[in-house]
């Protein structure tokens, strides 16, 4: 099998095909049923489906007339590269769902509870005005300043681990703030061009990139438990992150950021070695920081 062959494929053929490949490697099998409740195709093509992925992988899959199912031969080498992530993402959604063998994998697949729930509409006002380069009027709630009128810039959206933040120019404070999408209320686009002070290109700590090392905290027993958990080479987990993201996912992965590794290592697994590299006040939420 070339990557020629699979490229000669329509975009759909290949879904298709993925989705046969994807069912062999993580179910074991697949049936006709499977492709055709999935696609919504006939019989006939379905049956084109296989014999094409039969001819590109002869050594993948055998038909069981017991069954009437594909079963996946131990010579199966996977098609197409399917992303470890984005397979758990896909079969905690249920993607696989409505197999003949009735398996059912958003079972047995379970994501992480989710506290935090963004509204559709304001994710999508906000992502207009970013792509149309524009200012919004919201009300924005806070813990230390309660419920007011902003006048915000947004130029990117972004996870920090447990909330959707939108990072945006504060028109108030005149400078470049995170806020919480979920905080945002009544959102509303302004026609009026934003300042050139007001863009994302001036926003320094956005664009400033930090190298970060991250080890096994000093004080663990094993710590090449830690080193698998985060496939780190020669005992590091080199990372390049945005200084305005970086407090987030110190805090978030209970990095101990004090010099020598004090802080209780069977909470803070990793410890950030360079710190002396680092401008404090992008840590200064991270754990250890006062310190």
């Amino acid at each position: 099998m070339t990557s020629t062959a699979l490229d000669a494929l329509t975009h759909a053929q290949r879904e298709r095909l993925a989705f046969i490949d994807f069912n062999l490697q993580y179910f074991g099998q697949v049936a006709r049923a499977d492709l055709i409740q999935r696609f919504k195709t006939g019989l006939a093509a379905c049956t084109r489906d296989f014999s094409s992925y039969k001819e590109l992988a002869p050594q993948n899959l055998v038909l069981s007339h017991t069954t009437k199912s594909y079963h996946r031969l131990e010579s199966f080498k996977p098609l197409f590269e399917h992303n470890a992530e984005s397979v758990l993402s896909a079969l905690c959604r249920g993607f696989g769902d409505g197999l003949s063998s009735n398996i059912q994998p958003s079972s047995y697949c379970q994501d992480a509870t989710r506290l935090i729930h963004p509204n559709s509409e304001v994710i999508a006002t906000l992502m207009r005005a970013i792509t149309s380069k524009l200012a919004i009027e919201c009300q924005y709630t806070s813990l230390t300043s309660g419920t007011t009128s902003k006048l915000l810039v947004p130029h990117s959206i972004v996870n920090n681990g447990t909330r959707w933040h939108v990072r945006a120019f504060d028109r108030t404070k005149q400078q470049f703030r995170d806020f919480v999408t979920t905080r945002i209320e009544c959102p509303k686009i302004l026609q009026s061009l934003i300042k050139p002070e007001e863009s994302a290109d001036k926003d320094i700590q956005w664009h400033t990139i930090y190298d970060i090392i991250l080890t096994p905290h000093p004080k663990l027993k094993y710590p090449k438990a830690i080193e698998l958990d985060y496939a780190m080479d020669n005992g590091q987990l080199k990372l390049e992150i945005r200084a305005a993201l970086l407090g987030y996912l110190l805090r978030q992965w209970n990095v101990d950021c004090t010099e020598q590794g004090t802080l209780n290592c069977n909470i803070y697994q990793l410890h950030l070695s360079n710190k002396s590299q680092l401008n404090l006040k992008d840590i200064e939420i991270a754990p250890g920081y006062q310190e």
